[in-house]
């Protein structure tokens, strides 16, 4: 049972950033860096348990939509969908290449004499969510590894006699501290994106954090039946922006702020703009709005665009700040 997402404290843009990508999951995950005990593992399994459930192949190891997207490899004979709870998987920071992309069933190869594959924890993520707790002390090979499967979003295994494909797309979820490293520049661009959180400075706001969590610990079930009314109406909404997304509109207008901001903040590349409409419509249908609005542009812009600025020697603000000051210039 894990605590409800509703009953988070604070930390509003980490919570919006987590619901617009459960809306879009083509907006590219969400990068969390703060303090430790600043709740953000809590947030993510928190929004697992919120999801609105899939429709899935039985015993299907990739969690395939329909009977004919089931890969040959996995040897279902019986081939029934099913609705299952999204998935969310943790990727363990010493987890083994074996681990993540799967590998030789060594038993059936033993027992059986069959050379099999056993899927790994990229089969598992797909169509749902990929956690990584201190996503800064990943090993290189395993960025690399995500890198590529993030590009390519299909899992490719070609060793000890085995060549498997399979699909591999998920939402890339990363927390970290800062203190304890920085990500490399490729993985980071890889986060749609990013949000910083730190601990409440507001006394009121930290004893509301102490008796939510104290209330959880001292009676789960109560508390979870205290605040399923709030879960399964934030459910609801998640589930009618889904349904919602496709018929936001996004004006020129709309278009050429995207523009003139990623332009004034020097951001590299075309992805920032993409990702800052794209998060911007998500926000749109969350709240029910027809079309996006500047408004939608100016809440949705230091998340999206945070982590693509070029670091700048003279200015010594920090890129929420400098994120900031041209919104209110560019975007007034």
């Amino acid at each position: 049972m894990t605590f409800p997402f509703t009953a988070i404290v604070g930390q509003d843009e980490m919570k919006l950033a987590l619901l617009l990508t459960a809306i879009d999951p083509g907006i590219g995950g969400v990068l969390v860096m703060g303090e430790r005990g600043t709740g953000k593992s809590t947030a993510v399994r928190a929004l697992a348990a919120l999801l609105p459930p899939i429709r899935a192949v039985r015993g299907c190891p990739v969690n395939s939509a329909a009977p004919e997207d089931v890969p040959d490899w996995t040897g279902l004979a019986e081939r029934v969908v099913e609705t299952r709870p999204a998935p969310v998987i943790d990727l363990p920071l010493g987890a083994t290449e074996d681990r993540v992309t799967g590998a030789l069933d060594i038993e059936r190869a033993l027992v059986d004499g069959v050379r099999a594959f056993q899927p790994g924890l990229l089969a598992r993520a797909n169509r749902g969510w990929l956690y990584i707790d201190e996503v800064n002390l990943l090993e290189d090979h395993l960025v690399d590894l995500l890198l590529d499967v993030a590009q390519s979003g299909e899992n490719v295994v070609e060793r000890e006699g085995l060549s498997i494909r399979h699909p591999a797309r998920f939402v890339l979820v990363g927390s970290g501290n800062p203190e304890e490293g920085e990500l490399r520049p490729q993985l980071l661009d890889r986060f749609g994106l990013s949000v910083e959180v730190t601990s409440p400075r507001e006394i009121e706001t930290r004893i509301e954090v102490i008796r939510r969590r104290d209330g959880y610990e001292r009676d789960r079930a109560g508390f979870l039946a205290q605040w399923a009314p709030a879960e399964a109406a934030l459910r609801d909404r998640i589930v009618a922006a889904r349904a919602a997304l496709g018929g936001v509109a996004a004006g020129n207008a709309a278009l050429y702020d995207c523009a003139a901001l990623c332009i004034a903040l020097g951001s590299d590349g075309l992805r920032g703009e993409l990702t800052l409409l794209r998060a911007a419509r998500a926000l749109a249908a969350l709240e029910g709005a027809a079309e996006v609005t500047r408004d939608h542009l100016r809440r949705v812009a230091p998340m999206a665009l945070r982590h693509r600025l070029r670091r700048d020697p003279l200015d010594e603000a920090g890129s929420t700040a400098r994120v900031a000051r041209q919104i209110a210039e560019v975007l007034p």
